[in-house]
């Protein structure tokens, strides 16, 4: 389809070295509906690798064809990473706001990453910001459901906790200036997660509102990387 072949392409940012380096996949914002690739700056000049990813948007494809190109996308990053000198068992998953959804579901719905042949379970770490873990306000859209009205059921990452995994950072802006329960969807879905014992943490970025947040998350980010990169090299030597 000619959609496809014009939105499933991605940019790789990657530093020139000899040592091999950590990769993060990283999927934009705009609602499923809008929005481009870019390489966020905070994540430039921090000795990893960035492959900003576009995914095909609402109301050109339905649910769940954004998902599975999010999956495709992760699963070609894991398979192919090396050829430019990356280490694929260092590659994290993140996104903003509709990114961070499709984070998510990559991350917990494993059966769209195993239908490109990727175990989700692979990825070193998942790192959602203000992501939607009840089903997606464009996805009730599309069926014509109530706004604002929470519904959860196979298109909901919360759905999906309790078969383990990767460990996922959530991160959200201030409860009080996000948009509507954000933080408390993913207060529900840290919840649950530790509640299966999976590996799990949430940060609340207080001051910052939805759009704001991505420059305190990519600090936060790019610093655990770096930390897990370092920890990864010692054991590799």
């Amino acid at each position: 389809d000619l959609y496809r072949k014009e939105r499933c392409v991605l940019d790789i940012y990657y530093p020139q070295t000899d040592k091999g380096f950590a990769t993060l996949v990283w999927f934009h914002g705009g609602g499923l509906e809008k929005g481009n690739k870019k390489i966020v700056e905070g994540f430039r000049r921090q000795g990893f690798a960035v492959v900003a990813v576009n995914y095909r948007l609402f109301p050109k494809c339905k649910c769940p064809d954004y998902i599975d190109d999010a999956a495709m996308a992760v699963a070609w990053v894991y398979e192919n990473i090396e050829r430019y000198g990356g280490i694929k068992e260092q590659v994290y998953v993140s996104g903003h706001s509709a990114g961070g959804y499709l984070a998510l579901m990559v991350a917990l719905a494993k059966e769209y990453a195993e239908r490109y042949g990727l175990d989700a379970d692979k990825i070193a770490k998942y790192y959602p910001i203000s992501g939607q873990t009840v089903t997606h306000y464009t996805i009730r859209k599309e069926r014509g459901l109530p706004d604002g009205i929470p519904v959860i059921d196979e298109f909901a990452p919360m759905t999906h906790a309790g078969r383990g995994g990767s460990p996922i950072v959530l991160i959200t802006g201030d409860r009080t200036l996000e948009m509507l329960a954000r933080y408390e969807e993913n207060a529900h879905l840290q919840a649950l997660l530790k509640n299966f014992g999976h590996d799990s943490v949430l940060y609340e970025m207080q001051g910052f509102n939805h759009s704001k947040v991505v420059a305190p998350a990519s600090s936060l980010i790019s610093n655990d990387i770096r930390k897990l990169w370092k920890e990864y090299s010692k054991t590799v030597r």
